[in-house]
């Protein structure tokens, strides 16, 4: 009988998918890029974000010698910005202790920032197609139903069944093959082996998945248990100055959309009328409503209630400096602002 891997490589052959563009060439820094962008996003979504990086960062050290508002200009709205920030850490890394190139080396790998074991394993496997396992959600889902193994898979016990189970896979797959066995293991799981209504009748692997076999297809993998998300509320800022530009106020470098430029936000309407006071010529109480933001989190639920400001001024004390400065219109396309916010500024344009 035709063992899991062998399975699972007859049908990426007619329908995988072969024309992503980090499979041409399918260099180790495109593959280690893509990885990193495909953690939480859908392929459909990641795709223009990585040719336009590629293309503005067309090597390791290009992005390693970047500043960090190009970067987070070329990353904005693909949300999960510690990401970002990782990639440019781990790029300069590879500069100073790599000679410029990702390592091929697991320990050294798993040493850079933002490469965990699962994607250490995929650039391996992907680049230079040594044989290491991954174990990112589609797999996990895949492995959960096909070998029967209940349980949130999120727990450790329960992964480390996965891990030893994608391992013996891994065991049996032809050489010369890890590259494309790795793509199709998250091929299926994002096309036919889906969260909700996988198409079990075109599996190939019907014939020996657990879950099919039990019918328990609909109930594996086993959920995670469910967690009310807290619901916060904040006030922001909409500054426009006599010539229409906008007030952006740069994030720290750890937190909520860490060093992104933003819309001077507070917890409360008190505290952010006391920064108002300090830092703004004009009336706060002038200020015009403007439609709730509702952003979610993935530890909370925002309510973002944003106050537009037209013809006001930095009070002379506080001037331009390196985290708040005015920005032209024009400008905004060149510096990392957070999805919402950027929605907002383009459902709001200069009067």
């Amino acid at each position: 009988m035709p063992n899991f891997p062998s399975q699972l490589l007859t049908w990426f052959d007619q329908h995988g998918r072969h024309d992503l563009p980090w499979q041409h060439p399918r260099s180790p820094y495109r593959v280690w890029l893509s990885e990193i962008m495909l953690q939480q996003t859908q392929v459909a979504t990641v795709i223009p974000y990585f040719l336009r990086f590629v293309q503005s960062f067309p090597t390791l050290r290009d992005l390693a010698a970047t500043d960090n508002d190009t970067l987070m200009a070329h990353w904005a709205g693909l949300g999960y910005y510690a990401r970002a920030r990782n990639l440019h850490a781990a790029a300069k890394q590879c500069v100073e202790l790599h000679a410029g190139e990702l390592p091929r080396d697991f320990d050294a790998l798993l040493a850079l920032p933002g490469i965990g074991r699962s994607t250490a394993g995929a650039i391996l496997s992907q680049a230079w197609n040594d044989p290491f396992a991954i174990l990112d959600g589609n797999v996990k889902r895949v492995l959960t139903r096909y070998h029967g193994i209940a349980g949130f898979p999120g727990l450790p016990a329960i992964e480390k069944q996965l891990w030893a189970q994608a391992h013996a896979h891994v065991a049996q797959v032809p050489a010369g093959r890890m590259a494309d066995y790795t793509q199709a293991q998250m091929d299926f799981g994002a096309t036919l082996c889906t969260r909700a209504k996988p198409a079990c009748i075109l599996c190939p692997l019907q014939s020996s998945c657990s879950a099919h076999a039990q019918g328990r297809v609909d109930s594996l993998p086993t959920p995670k248990p469910s967690k009310v998300l807290p619901e916060r509320e904040a006030s922001a800022l909409l500054l426009e100055d006599s010539e229409g530009r906008i007030l952006l106020l740069k994030r720290p470098p750890t937190g909520i959309w860490a060093s992104l430029w933003t819309l001077p936000q507070a917890d409360t309407d008190s505290a952010l009328r006391d920064w108002f006071a300090n830092t703004i010529k004009g009336n706060y109480d002038n200020a015009e409503e403007l439609p709730l933001i509702v952003h979610t989190f993935s530890h909370y639920r925002l309510h973002l209630q944003p106050l537009r400001l037209r013809k006001v001024a930095l009070k002379a004390k506080v001037g331009d400096n390196a985290d708040l400065r005015w920005v032209a219109r024009s400008e905004l396309a060149a510096l990392g602002l957070p999805a919402p916010i950027r929605k907002l500024l383009e459902r709001h344009p200069a009067h």
